[in-house]
């Protein structure tokens, strides 16, 4: 791995961490539960993003299957959430 592919990576992963930290403050301080469930879709995709950024890193693919199961359940949760604030109940 070159040095500038490594200064490229530890760049990123410090810009993830700093974005997952003002998400997570979103998260605990949001005006509304609206504002609660965008911070947390932005956290998994921040957290699905690290874990491209570790593949790539390492020359792993357990990470891009960990970042797939991450975008998966992601998807299934923001879905879960946004029924349950429209409806008030998640199962029919």
């Amino acid at each position: 791995m070159t040095s500038v592919l490594s200064v490229a990576i530890l760049a990123t992963l410090a810009c993830y961490s700093i974005a997952m930290m003002l998400a997570l403050v979103r998260l605990l301080r949001g005006p509304a539960a609206q504002d609660r469930v965008l911070a947390l879709d932005f956290l998994y995709v921040n957290g699905m993003l690290v874990m491209l950024v570790l593949g790539i890193r390492f020359a792993s693919t357990m990470y891009f299957v960990a970042a797939l199961l991450i975008a998966l359940f992601g998807f299934v949760s923001s879905a879960a959430l946004a029924k349950f604030l429209l409806r008030g109940e998640v199962i029919e």
